[in-house]
């Protein structure tokens, strides 16, 4: 993966993919104002280079079954790096862990994790989380109402 350097139509026609991932070629096209042809070239390159990842469909956990979110901040034990390729395998791992995120400050981790019910998270933090070797804690903030999730990137900064 290597940079490019994105100009205004780029970035539009990565605008357009971040709100339509399923627009057809000659959608984008029409949405950027370009020939079909150099639409999907810029649409490749951008493939290519690494600057779009992949596509997926986002589904809706609720309708799932899945209506809790918490928010896990996971303490290891001070020395844990010999842990640490352990922690990362099994977090890849749990389809319960959406995201995972290494921080500073006084926790080592956060986590995004999705369950059934309270008690399904109650579960799977006592019997799976809190079994990890190498965690010495967690804590755990249950999310009451979801005010903005998106995994758009801002393209105009």
């Amino acid at each position: 993966m290597h940079t490019i350097e994105l100009d205004r139509t780029d970035r539009r026609l990565l605008g357009v993919l971040q709100e339509q991932g399923r627009a057809s070629n000659l959608e984008l096209s029409e949405a950027i104002a370009l020939s079909p042809a150099q639409t999907l070239r810029r649409h490749r390159r951008l493939e290519e280079s690494g600057i779009i990842k992949r596509y997926e469909a986002r589904l809706d956990a609720a309708s799932l079954g899945l209506g809790v979110v918490a928010f896990i901040h996971v303490t290891m034990e001070r020395g844990h790096i010999r842990d640490l390729s352990n922690f990362k395998s099994l977090v890849a791992e749990l389809a319960q862990i959406q995201e995972c995120f290494s921080v500073t400050g006084d926790i080592d981790y956060v986590l995004k994790v999705v369950a059934r019910d309270l008690k399904s998270l109650s579960d799977f933090l006592l019997d799976t989380l809190m079994r990890i070797p190498g965690v010495s804690g967690v804590k755990s903030s249950v999310c009451l109402d979801e005010i903005k999730c998106t995994s758009a990137v801002p393209l105009d900064m």
